[in-house]
């Protein structure tokens, strides 16, 4: 049992919100490859992904794992995307902050779910047991490759204040 409910529950509700913020996730990061900030997409990415985040913590472990460290990783930079967006509403510095940390997040959210995919899903399973074989290397690093294209052209891009009413 984890917060009262079956851990198979528990795990389900996990898996669902990580995987509403990852897609969320994926549509802010489109806007931002538009310059701009959409704002619904964004409340769910924000929310879904700081849940997910703390309900990773809910799961039983008997030490410090990795998954803690990235939670912990996730937390602050969704903290800053949060205070950047909402308190300081994207100025000067705070506009690249927020896109800097908002694709962040999502970054530590889907190297989790590719770890997660070489885990749970046979064929992939079979191609790096270990996860320490090329294909998951090479997986990992076609995503990172990938998060920084998308933040250097998101940065490039003069994020649209107007398109979130802030200003």
């Amino acid at each position: 049992m984890i917060l009262g409910m079956p851990e198979q529950l528990y795990t389900a509700l996990h898996v669902i919100v990580s995987l509403i913020g990852i897609a969320s996730g994926f549509v802010v990061a489109y806007g931002l490859l538009k310059g701009r900030i959409l704002s619904g997409w964004t409340g769910v990415f924000l929310a879904t992904t700081i849940l997910t985040s703390l309900s990773g913590f809910g799961f039983p472990a008997p030490k410090l794992l990795p998954s803690h460290v990235i939670g912990v990783l996730s937390l602050v930079t969704l903290g800053i995307s949060v205070l950047s967006l909402y308190t300081f509403q994207l100025r000067g510095g705070w506009r690249n902050a927020y896109v800097i940390t908002a694709l962040l997040a999502l970054y530590f959210n889907s190297f989790v779910g590719v770890v997660q995919a070489f885990l749970k899903i046979p064929t992939l399973h079979a191609l790096a047991p270990t996860q320490k074989e090329p294909p998951f290397a090479a997986a990992q690093l076609a995503l990172l490759l990938a998060f920084i294209a998308i933040t250097v052209v998101s940065l490039r891009r003069r994020v649209a204040v107007q398109s979130i009413g802030l200003s």
